[in-house]
């Protein structure tokens, strides 16, 4: 979210302008033209406002506001006109090019979190709703935004993330590596794709690691630096999000290897030498739409080119890096395979070898995903990496 305060004003019901402190945790501008709406706005008017840019901030009962954003999500999907082809699916007649229906699809994506987050709520200095039949969100709102001191108002479709987000963060996500469950944090990403840990916790350690430290770059909620302090390693952790950090320390803490893990916060590299660098940077080179989405888009593939020209001077003798990337950007036409070599190459590194896994998630077995192809031939790997 931005550093500088936005507000936003609408008139009351008397004429009266009044305005509030505009949040968004997804660092959504604030709409430039706000109505009051309560439960007499119809699902079509509220669409047709929503569309075209107005904020609904909302005075009704809380529960019909739910329906209503699900019945402009309806909308939505419904497509703008009927007959008109959803622009990411491929045509009859021409053949699918992937590339172009990624980036099709993360344009509805954006614009379906555009026009439903114009469906707003006003909340008190707590963190509470002031409606009718709302939920008790205050712990929510406490964990993800923090003490604010004043009213705001936020979007609808926000406070049911960070709902969602508190409800993963008290019941965790299982980890078959660590028989465990890590707790992930708003705005960390959470590791539901648990064959990447698999992979961490099963590829046999380099003769290196254990008599010198290994690095963990990128460590998000540290659910690999964990995987490595319960192999016996001494790890040292990085990420750049102070958030992250926060996380990372209560899970390792929780699970019992604190003392085997030191975090710090750096963009990548921090000073030494390692027998073992590992890093899972995000796989799509794309531009992120929010802090979350960070975690797997990675612009230019930034992070992942950052991660291999920095692995050969960080490593200790006969020490190794290991990548774990998935090639679903291949797949997509947004990333060669050439491309990683030769990043690898001008690095002055060496594959020493690949284990390859396939993920298990829903979306791979999703005929009607537009997306399909490429998520069906997705296959993750560990790329144990050494100096040339």
């Amino acid at each position: 979210m931005s550093d500088t305060p936005e507000q936003i004003s609408w008139l009351d019901d008397e004429g009266q302008t009044c305005s509030a402190r505009w949040r968004s945790l997804a660092g959504h501008p604030a709409p430039t033209r706000v109505v009051l709406a309560d439960d007499r706005l119809s699902a079509d008017a509220a669409f047709r406002l929503a569309q075209a840019g107005t904020g609904l901030l909302w005075r009704g009962d809380y529960q019909n506001a739910r329906h209503l954003l699900q019945a402009l999500g309806r909308r939505l999907d419904a497509g703008q006109e009927p007959g008109r082809r959803n622009p990411a699916m491929p045509s009859a007649d021409a053949p699918a090019d992937l590339s172009v229906m990624f980036q099709a699809q993360r344009r509805l994506q954006a614009k379906r979190a555009l026009v439903l987050g114009r469906l707003l709520l006003p909340f008190d200095a707590d963190h509470g709703v002031p409606l009718r039949r709302a939920p008790e969100v205050r712990d929510a709102g406490l964990q993800a935004h923090g003490p604010v001191g004043e009213a705001y108002v936020s979007s609808l479709r926000e406070l049911l993330g960070l709902v969602g987000a508190f409800e993963w963060r008290k019941k965790g996500v299982p980890i078959a590596a660590l028989g465990a469950s890590i707790h992930p944090h708003h705005g960390v990403f959470s590791p539901v794709r648990g064959e990447y840990v698999d992979l961490v916790a099963q590829t046999k350690l380099p003769a290196a690691a254990k008599p010198a430290r290994v690095l963990d770059v990128g460590t998000g909620t540290g659910v690999l630096a964990a995987v490595l302090a319960r192999r016996g390693l001494q790890v040292v952790a990085t990420d750049l999000s102070p958030a992250a950090l926060v996380c990372a320390a209560e899970n390792l803490e929780r699970l019992g290897v604190a003392e085997r893990v030191t975090l710090q916060q750096a963009d990548l590299y921090v000073k030494g030498r390692f027998g073992l660098v590992v890093c899972n940077p995000p796989w799509v080179p794309a531009q992120p739409s929010s802090p979350l989405e960070a975690a797997v888009y990675d612009p230019d593939s930034r992070m992942l080119r950052g991660y291999l020209a920095g692995l050969v001077a960080h490593l200790a003798p006969q020490g190794e890096g290991w990548l774990i990337l998935s090639d679903l950007a291949e797949h997509l036409g947004l990333r060669s395979r050439d491309d990683l070599l030769g990043w690898m190459a001008a690095a002055g590194l060496q594959v020493l070898g690949r284990i390859d896994t396939r993920p298990s998630h829903a979306k791979a077995a999703d005929a009607l995903d537009p997306l399909h192809a490429a998520r069906a031939a997705e296959i993750t790997s560990l790329w144990r990496l050494g100096v040339a």
